[in-house]
């Protein structure tokens, strides 16, 4: 029975392969950090890892997770409302909440769930989603999930997301969606004129802040905090999976009754496993280290200033923005593949981001920088992206 599938599956396979669309997943053979080892036994400097504060290695974390693993356990073995909740899954929440300045928060296994379960809990037939374009598929997927009725606006333009709003007046219910943080651009969403237009139309404003929570705002507590608008934006969803340490769970945060009903109807939080202890704990810590010193992120700063400016002077097209997020902007998918590799060879470890990641022609090395990086990482880096080009150049 599979045999003709096989066929078509293989075409389709050959043709990705043809195209310079492939995937291919290195190994690393060494924890995640800065400087890692790779199946070919070399050690190379990594800038693609979503390590932002540097905290996935940091000492204090792991021994939290160490600990947690005699104290607690391994793993729940169940979900969280028949005998899978701990008191440190509370105090985690507990601690999100007051971090981020929300009522309450409810942890998932991933953002990606968390956004999975969010909209067809919260919103019926008789509502609307007014979406950015450019929102993650874990958003996208969430609100295909509900019955809600779907609109969506131009990355960032506000005048669109209004004429979208204005679309949408007959709703029951109307909630803006909007990444913080847009993965593959660094872009930051303009909250602040989000919550006015909320305001106006008589909205609500839910914020996935993936790529902000951590670092982003004078207190690292992400976009809403970077805006001042924590008190005007009713849901944020957010990874442990980033800066919080780098592990796996992510979370929902908000308006208390919001947070109350998705833990009576939200599937994946009702039909997955509890996070792990371990995770967990690791999580707690990281927090505490985030909120004790403005240190990592005042280094997570200088560095990424550092790459963009003298990128930029190198004659190299980076998006513009102030975000990690340093995407350097090459256009044809197989020549950001064939620049990924030489960059390896140079001991700089990226990856090429191509269709179906970003449209077709929007090719790119995305770089990421991160508080772990000393100076000379990323001077390394820079010398390495010029030598690359160079070496590309005369092939």
């Amino acid at each position: 029975m599979f045999g003709r599938m096989r066929d078509d599956l293989t075409t389709t396979i050959g043709e990705i392969r043809d195209a310079g669309l492939y995937k291919s997943e290195r190994v690393i053979t060494s924890p995640q950090q800065s400087l890692i080892s790779v199946a070919s036994g070399n050690e190379v400097l990594n800038f693609c890892a979503n390590n932002y504060l540097g905290l996935a290695d940091h000492p204090e974390v792991i021994a939290a997770a160490r600990d947690a693993l005699d104290r607690w356990g391994f793993g729940m073995a169940s979900v969280r409302f028949i005998c899978g909740t701990q008191q440190i899954h509370k105090d985690l929440e507990g601690a999100l909440s007051n971090f981020l300045g929300t009522e309450d928060t409810i942890l998932y296994s991933s953002c990606f769930d968390a956004n999975g379960g969010l909209f067809e809990t919260l919103l019926g037939a008789e509502d609307a989603i007014i979406s950015d374009e450019l929102n993650h598929a874990s958003i996208i997927d969430g609100v295909r999930l509900s019955k809600a009725r779907r609109f969506r606006y131009k990355n960032r333009d506000m005048a669109d997301l209004e004429a979208q709003l204005k679309d949408a007046a007959d709703a029951r219910y109307r909630l803006i969606a909007t990444d913080g943080v847009f993965s593959m651009d660094g872009y930051v969403a303009p909250l602040d004129e989000i919550c006015d237009l909320a305001e106006r139309y008589d909205a609500l404003v839910m914020v996935d802040d993936s790529h902000a929570v951590g670092f982003v705002g004078s207190d690292g507590a992400g976009t809403p905090s970077l805006f001042g608008v924590k008190d005007r934006v009713d849901v944020v969803t957010g990874t442990l999976g980033k800066a919080l340490g780098g592990a796996s769970g992510g979370y929902v945060s908000g308006r208390r009754e919001i947070v109350e009903l998705l833990r009576q109807r939200s599937r994946p939080y009702l039909f997955s496993n509890s996070l792990a202890p371990s995770v967990t704990a690791a999580s707690l810590k990281a927090l505490e280290l985030i909120g004790g010193s403005s240190d990592l992120r005042d280094k997570l700063a200088a560095n990424t200033k550092l790459f963009r400016t003298k990128m930029t002077e190198a004659g190299f097209d980076v998006l513009p923005g102030e975000h990690p997020i340093s995407p350097v902007m090459i256009g044809d998918a197989a020549e950001a593949g064939r620049l990924a590799d030489k960059l390896l060879g140079l001991g700089i470890y990226v990856i090429g981001f191509s269709y179906p990641v970003v449209p077709h022609g929007k090719a790119r090395i995305r770089v990421q920088l991160s508080a772990a990086h000393s100076t000379d990482d990323v001077e390394r880096a820079i010398t390495a992206f010029t030598e690359a080009r160079a070496a590309l150049a005369q092939a």
